[in-house]
């Protein structure tokens, strides 16, 4: 049975700013979390559907590669991943930006399944829930720095 995710975050930059953060080549490296040990094997090329990125992350000492393709896309406003090869049954993960009167509202939207059941959302469902949390407060926070610090003005010479 699918679980459902959902968390935003008001950010005081331009929905264009947000969405050119997200198209920057390195952004999958910067909004890693550090003590996720993550390797980007294949990088995104774009947002735009077709694309395809690798990865392979760590579970302890246990390399666990990850597969997705970006399988939405909407320039300026979404693009989605859904997951082809790794620890989930399912994911699907949409990335929204959307303008608001103080700047850009950005929500991450995921949809996913652990394997193993009813078994593995007893087992890990609680400790993945605050690893997704977590993840996320990271990921906001990196994004919301960076666009705010994007549009801020230099101070004095």
């Amino acid at each position: 049975m699918p679980e459902h995710f959902r968390r935003s975050v008001e950010i005081a930059a331009s929905a264009a700013t947000v969405w050119a953060f997200h198209e920057r080549p390195d952004a999958l490296q910067l909004l890693t979390p550090p003590w996720q040990r993550t390797e980007v094997i294949v990088p995104p090329r774009s947002l735009e559907v077709g694309t395809r990125v690798e990865l392979r992350t760590y579970v302890g000492p246990i390399p666990v590669p990850l597969r997705a393709e970006h399988v939405e896309y909407e320039a300026g406003h979404m693009f989605a991943d859904r997951m082809q090869g790794g620890p989930f049954k399912q994911w699907l993960h949409r990335h929204v930006v959307e303008p608001t009167a103080t700047g850009a509202r950005l929500t991450d939207d995921v949809t996913y399944e652990l394997v193993g059941g009813a078994l593995g959302r007893l087992v890990v469902g609680r400790w993945f829930r605050g690893q997704l949390e977590k993840m996320f407060d990271h990921r906001h926070a990196v994004t919301k720095r960076m666009c705010e610090e994007a549009v801020r003005p230099a101070g004095p010479a």
